[in-house]
């Protein structure tokens, strides 16, 4: 989650008297309006459940009225407070905050509870309807797809509800997956924009988990739609001879064989992100990114024309961060929902040899979503390596994390103004440091 209060607002209360308002971003679209009041009840409900120990400390109550420089302080204080708790293993996953971000998400939305009808689509485009409230979180949306589509329950964690834009050719550009902390239905319809929609994917890395999957004719036939929407999108390389191999099993309508060859073909399983522009290995260099197989893919245009293809494994980035330029003035609050004006940077430390670490910086909207791939993959390497599974009837308790994957991101350092994004500038609490960091190899890029 990019999770900011980049600005304030002076609002009328219900006895007329005024008083502040402070906007919370997610992705620098407003997710909810809440008042200083509010966030000390929340954080008066964390010290009760978890200790004043463990919760960070509260910004000071003032008894007088707040100058526009102490607003800004307390804007600022209010901020910071949010991603300690957010970034926080227990906090940041407890039902308690989760909660209190999705009341305050359909309070702020003006959307009541009721019965409604949402919209989530397959790879292939196809529509499943559900029946929910507005008021349902993402876990019971994505159970409640699941239960449409019969997909059994232990096959469950191995999908996930994306939040996409739908491009006039049918093409999806991910925005992010779907939060704990969220309501996909007030999500989707505050964007008020029909091309934002909410897709139906796996969300695992590693294709030895397709095997589990293709167990079930539900799961094979979600795992067959998608494989093909990716090769039909180009995400998947084909060449003339897999591509006539690949229609004959097409026809055949043999969609476990369909999906072996496809195993087999470059970039299969991969995100591929919309291309934007990297400082490697010059700055300015316009490239296509894909998340895939523990690395993220580059393909680079560099300024002679030329293309360059290279690889970072996530093993081999020793931590990352997501930093963001916000502007002072974003308009009023709210306009343009969707359309913002924050700059993001995903920049990761990569082992290049045995003893040269280099930052490399990624500039996309797309960054948080790459923070998440980034993020899961590293989870999934842990979960495997402690003899783990991510079937939910396992019973090795380390399927969990996987299932909460959502509610695991990175740091994030948020500016209310442009910032240099040098590595000097960002204090140690902005880094993500890699669990999965293996520190070896003297193979450069």
């Amino acid at each position: 989650m990019h999770f900011s209060i980049p600005e304030t607002e002076t609002r009328a209360g219900d006895g007329g008297a005024a008083y502040v308002a402070y906007n919370i971003h997610v992705n620098g679209v407003l997710h909810c309006r809440v008042r200083y009041s509010q966030l000390l009840g929340l954080h008066e409900q964390l010290r009760k459940e978890y200790g004043a120990n463990v919760v960070p400390a509260f910004p000071p109550k003032k008894i007088f009225t707040l100058t526009p420089a102490e607003v800004e302080q307390r804007r600022e204080q209010l901020e910071k407070y949010m991603q300690a708790v957010r970034q926080d293993p227990a906090l940041g996953a407890s039902e308690t905050f989760n909660s209190f971000l999705r009341k305050a998400q359909q309070e702020t939305q003006q959307i009541p509870t009721e019965e409604v009808v949402l919209e989530v689509l397959l790879s292939n485009g196809q529509k499943v309807k559900v029946t929910i409230l507005t008021s349902d979180q993402t876990e019971d949306v994505l159970e409640a797809v699941a239960s449409k589509l019969d997909l059994p329950d232990e096959l469950i964690g191995y999908f996930s509800l994306f939040l996409v834009r739908q491009a006039k050719d049918g093409a999806f550009s991910f925005v992010r997956k779907l939060q704990e902390f969220e309501l996909p239905y007030v999500s989707v319809t505050s964007l008020r924009d029909p091309e934002f929609r909410i897709i139906l994917r796996k969300s695992y890395w590693d294709s030895s988990y397709d095997d589990d999957v293709m167990e079930h004719r539900v799961g094979l036939n979600l795992l067959y739609v998608q494989t093909v929407s990716d090769i039909e999108h180009g995400w998947i390389l084909v060449n003339k001879d897999q591509h006539r191999q690949l229609k004959s099993l097409q026809e055949k309508v043999s969609k476990k064989e369909f999906i072996r060859l496809a195993q087999t073909l470059k970039y299969y399983g991969y995100l591929k992100f919309d291309p934007c522009v990297t400082d490697f290995p010059e700055k300015g260099c316009h490239v296509v990114v894909s998340a895939g197989n523990n690395e993220l893919n580059f393909q680079v245009r560099l300024p002679n024309e030329q293309i360059k293809e290279g690889s970072f494994k996530v093993t081999r980035m020793r931590c990352w961060r997501v930093t963001s330029s916000v502007p002072m003035s974003n308009g009023p609050s709210g306009s343009s929902p969707g359309k913002s004006e924050v700059k993001l940077e995903l920049a990761f430390e990569y082992l290049m040899s045995k003893d040269r670490l280099q930052w490399v910086t990624i500039t996309s909207p797309q960054a948080i979503m790459l923070s998440i791939c980034l993020q899961s993959m590293v989870d999934e390497l842990m979960v495997k390596k402690s003899g783990g599974s991510i079937r939910k009837d396992s019973p090795d308790a380390s399927w969990e994390p996987m299932a909460k994957l959502s509610s695991k991101l990175t740091s994030v350092s948020l500016r209310g103004i442009s910032h240099s994004g040098a590595a000097s500038d960002v204090g140690a609490n902005d880094f993500h440091g890699n669990y999965a960091f293996e520190g070896i190899g003297d193979e450069d890029l």
